[in-house]
């Protein structure tokens, strides 16, 4: 019997074998979690092989490209604005930039003050050639055709005339002791000064050469000013070897007379060689008249002619 009932259930087919509650898992299979990890290995290992082995189909050109780090990129936010002050200076002339400074300095005294103590001293040369300006205004003033000294040429050149003799006026006492320490330098300005004033013409009314008279009488004024004080120093050396009293008297000569305070003061600086410029008794008569000799004597001037700036 019960060889019967074990040979009924051999052959019993495995559908119609009663159902179970939990389903049958394949032994063999490896579980749902290794499979999932497995997977998600190997879709890393893929990844990562495709960027290695993915050929650069993009062009070159197509990359961005690193901008230098020296060069700065240009603001996107542009408006309208006034020039920076550096910017703006360097679009003014020269005239431009002195009437904006005078301007300045007029509504703001303290700044043209700061503007005088700071601002370096001008040279000879460049104060000359500020007077030779105004000199060549004055000439380029002059009507075509007819007299230079008529009463309708100076007419003609009276304003460029006073401005002329008011930058000379203005100048000359910047070259004067105590503002100025070196005689070599106030002499060597006198000179071009008054060789300006030499180069003015004689009109033919009188009265109109009283603007020329003044200047003359600043002038001489000057020049003994300095005189007085380059005799203080090293003895008078300076008028002794630099030649001034054949230049002061030349200006004399040619003012017709009018620099004689200068000669004057002169003669007192060097009066103290008076004993050692006498002439030997050898000496001949060019020597025993020279214009040193005549200086020292007190008999310079006397029987000469008129220069040719006289009236």
């Amino acid at each position: 019997m019960n060889m019967n009932v074990l040979s009924s259930n051999a052959f019993t087919p495995p559908h119609l074998l009663p159902s179970r509650r939990s389903p049958t898992r394949n032994l063999f299979s490896p579980p749902a979690s290794a499979m999932s990890g497995r997977k998600r290995k190997a879709d890393d290992d893929g990844s990562s092989d495709d960027r290695m082995s993915a050929s650069p189909s993009m062009s070159t050109a197509e990359l961005p490209r690193p901008q230098p780090r020296h060069m700065k990129r240009m603001r996107t936010n542009l408006s309208g604005r006034p020039l920076p002050l550096p910017r703006l200076l360097e679009t003014l002339s020269a005239d431009e930039m002195r009437s904006l400074l005078q301007s300045i300095c007029q509504r703001h005294p303290d700044i043209g003050n700061e503007v005088v103590s700071t601002a370096p001293r001008p040279s000879i040369q460049s104060t000359l050639e500020v007077l030779s300006k105004y000199e060549a205004a004055f000439q380029a003033a002059f009507p075509f055709g007819g007299r230079s000294s008529s009463d309708y040429a100076y007419n003609r050149v009276r304003q460029q005339l006073i401005e002329l003799l008011e930058s000379l006026k203005d100048f000359t006492p910047h070259y004067l002791p105590p503002n100025e320490q070196q005689p070599a330098t106030s002499l060597a300005f006198l000179d071009g000064a008054t060789d300006i004033i030499h180069r003015l013409p004689n009109w033919d009314t009188y009265q109109h050469n009283r603007h020329k008279e003044e200047a003359y009488e600043e002038m001489a004024k000057a020049w003994a000013i300095v005189i007085r004080e380059a005799a203080k120093k090293a003895g008078g050396i300076q008028l002794q070897y630099g030649g001034w009293d054949q230049k002061i008297a030349k200006h004399n000569d040619v003012s017709g007379g009018k620099m004689q305070e200068a000669v004057h003061e002169l003669r007192g600086g060097l009066g103290w060689m008076a004993n050692d410029a006498a002439p030997p008794a050898t000496s001949g008569p060019e020597d025993a008249m020279s214009i040193r000799q005549q200086l020292l004597s007190g008999n310079y001037g006397m029987g000469a002619s008129p220069g040719i700036g006289a009236w």
